[in-house]
């Protein structure tokens, strides 16, 4: 593994790779290596020895980092300052069984995001600006440290989510929001998936600004020590703010989902709780495969019983029933039903972990298009034209794109 402490460095390493026409393997600290397929490099980057906050402007609400900061160092920083990230990224290193910390550049070029999604947007949403080298080694960059920044293609949103098959991202900008002064979540015992779905629909509907709604059946509640007494499925439902207001919003929520049944409201201390516990994928088994299924919500529950049908799996539901997390057995015969109850519901899946030998038999995520994978090949080429970066990581055997 090869790590450097400058861009410059990194730049060679790629440009060298480039002249050898050497596939590379991009990464930080590997808290994600057990994400996607695996990539067989002759070569490897790692980003780690780019750490440090390089600008943080507490009253513009912006800051940037270097790709291989970690996110505990981020997030101790804006802290200090009553700040955080906006898209509350998943920390998924005890689900990956990787005890590094994960960093600012891996949650960048992964798009991962947590619960507040369904309020904030993802992950790619605030990235404001990126540093980074292309497939020739070339240092470039994209947007800046403003707002209003953006002009022409926006290569920000592009490299955000692309796995580092585009391009080394050394350095991000975010823009982040004051911590909410107070939170609370209404709980709602033993409805069945239906019902839970339904009762989060009408909370987000509502004018009281909800900013998680998740739904957990009883065996992945046991996993979760701020809710498991409840003996049951839960509902949950979360709202942040200024106190008064918070206090006042989950009053009228809590009336309003009457008819649901009894909710229970869960003070500051044990709301933090059980968010983290579902945004890290902590109710969930610590063995077997693990997919994330994205679906409309109303789709949700189908798509949780072809699972459990299928393979008996375990699940829960975050983004108000629209994001579905399964783990069942590693085989191809659990993988392929998924696949297929994601497909007859018209959503996406993706194989978050498995041994390398399932990774590389299945498709990991969905196939492109015929359109969209010829787009994709296009910013591919002009990225990374010898298609050295991250081989394979996303797809077998084809170009690797920006766009999936």
């Amino acid at each position: 593994m090869m790590s450097v402490s400058d861009e410059q460095g990194i730049a060679v390493l790629v440009r060298d790779a480039h002249d050898a026409n050497e596939p590379v393997w991009v990464h930080g600290r590997e808290t994600k290596k057990g994400l996607m397929r695996p990539v067989q490099a002759a070569r490897s980057v790692s980003t780690r020895g780019l750490s440090g906050i390089t600008l943080y402007s507490p009253n513009e609400m912006i800051i940037s980092a270097w790709a291989g900061t970690p996110v505990a160092e981020i997030e101790a920083a804006l802290a200090e300052k009553g700040q955080h990230l906006i898209a509350e990224p998943p920390e998924l290193s005890g689900l990956m069984g990787a005890g590094a910390d994960q960093t600012i550049g891996g949650v960048v070029a992964t798009n991962l995001s947590g619960p507040r999604r369904i309020a904030w947007g993802a992950t790619r949403d605030h990235v404001m600006g990126v540093r980074f080298v292309n497939g020739m080694g070339e240092l470039l960059h994209s947007g800046g440290r403003v707002l209003k920044n953006v002009t022409g293609l926006d290569i920000c949103k592009l490299l955000t989510g692309s796995h580092g098959t585009l391009a080394v991202i050394t350095e991000v900008t975010l823009k982040v929001l004051p911590v909410p002064e107070r939170r609370a979540t209404l709980v709602i015992a033993g409805l069945d998936p239906q019902q839970g779905v339904a009762a989060m629909s009408q909370a987000l509907g509502s004018p009281y600004a909800v900013s998680g709604a998740a739904y957990l059946p009883a065996a992945a509640a046991a996993l979760v020590p701020a809710v498991s007494w409840m003996g049951g499925t839960v509902t949950l439902v979360r709202i942040e703010d200024f106190a008064p207001s918070v206090v006042y919003r989950a009053d009228r929520l809590r009336a309003e989902l009457a008819g649901f049944g009894r909710a229970e409201l869960l003070d500051d201390g044990a709301t933090g709780a059980v968010w983290d516990a579902v945004r890290d994928a902590r109710a969930l088994p610590r063995n077997g495969a693990v997919w994330r299924v994205s679906v409309r919500p109303s789709a949700g529950a189908k798509v949780a019983a072809a699972v459990t049908s299928a393979f008996g799996a375990d699940w829960f539901a975050d983004w108000g029933g629209g994001l579905l997390w399964i783990a069942g057995p590693s085989s191809e015969a659990a993988h392929h039903a998924v696949c297929d109850a994601a497909r007859a519901s018209g959503g996406t899946w993706t194989l978050v972990r498995a041994p390398d030998a399932l990774r590389l038999a299945v498709a990991v995520i969905p196939p492109e298009t015929r359109a969209l994978a010829r787009i994709a090949a296009q910013v591919k080429a002009a990225f990374d034209p010898r298609s050295i970066l991250n081989p394979g990581r996303m797809h077998a055997g084809v170009v690797e794109g920006a766009l999936t």
